[in-house]
């Protein structure tokens, strides 16, 4: 079976989009109507920008969202999915390829979430770090045995593990995560804490937005970070998009149970090729390979 894989914050790059744009009309239709619904020229950022321009929370999600639906959208009849998965930000991708929501409805949804998590950022001073090296049971552990607020975050493939918390607790584990012997336990140049309880302003925002959205039941099974699981079912879709914001992506807990449910060919498509890195390390049974458009 084939399954399609949408990446999500951090895979940003300068000039992001630029060769969709000149390449398409139906592109430049969607990059237009996108300007538009945002309210300021968000093209201009990811063709022109820096670097630093596509850090910011509220560019950056918009951004890697654009790229990925735009570039499955010009695959046109080539785009056949038969499961989907996005890794955080790249759910919202895989639901409108789903055709669970609209290309409109899901830009708008993205928007909100990037403003709600900038917000919570401002609250209060919080970070992540990466985890390299160690069982997820040891990091699970440490987490637990720490001071403040510090959880297991991202599980992104085996012996690598996103931790998030506040500042204080987030270094306290680091030094006790290199001690139980990681090889790294590094601390990430990111604006808060996502996925997180110091998250709960934002997924209290974004959750009347999401209730507010119309979905639909998807075209195929989309394996969700906050479960794990095939899920087709709207309402459940909901639950499961308003909870991710304060959950930990379960990314390796997806891969496998899409692979246990029959996923063998797995293609990456949006900026980068950090999924199909992670892809390898889960299993190398399976094919996987990024589209580039």
């Amino acid at each position: 079976m084939k399954a399609y894989v949408f990446p999500g914050q951090g895979a940003q790059f300068e000039g992001m989009g630029a060769d969709l744009y000149k390449k398409s009309v139906e592109a430049r239709r969607l990059f237009d109507k996108a300007n538009e619904i945002l309210g300021f020229s968000i093209t201009d950022i990811m063709f022109k920008g820096t670097t630093e321009d596509l850090k910011q929370t509220r560019v950056t999600q918009p951004a890697i969202f654009l790229h990925s639906v735009i570039s499955a959208k010009l695959l046109e009849d080539n785009f056949k999915p038969e499961m989907v998965a996005g890794h955080s930000l790249g759910e919202f991708s895989a639901l409108v390829m789903a055709t669970a929501l609209s290309f409109e409805d899901g830009l708008k949804l993205v928007y909100q979430r990037a403003l709600a998590m900038q917000e919570a950022c401002e609250i209060e001073p919080s970070t992540m770090a990466a985890v390299l090296g160690l069982d997820d049971e040891i990091v699970e552990e440490v987490c637990s045995q720490t001071d403040g607020i510090v959880v297991a975050a991202n599980y992104n493939c085996p012996g690598q593990l996103v931790i998030s918390g506040d500042i204080d607790a987030i270094n306290k584990a680091c030094e006790t995560l290199k001690e139980r012997g990681a090889r790294r336990a590094l601390v990430l140049p990111v604006g808060g804490a996502f996925h997180s309880p110091l998250m709960e302003p934002a997924r209290e925002k974004l959750a009347k937005a999401i209730m507010e959205t119309a979905i639909s039941n998807p075209i195929c099974p989309v394996y969700q970070n906050a479960v794990a699981k095939a899920i087709t079912d709207k309402d459940i879709i909901k639950d499961n998009l308003i909870a991710q914001l304060t959950s930990p992506v379960k990314w390796t807990q997806s891969i496998q149970q899409m692979i246990a449910d029959g996923g063998t060919e797995f293609i990456e498509i949006g900026p980068g090729k950090v999924l199909t890195g992670l892809m390898r390390k889960i299993n190398r049974e399976v094919t996987a390979s990024k589209v580039d458009i």
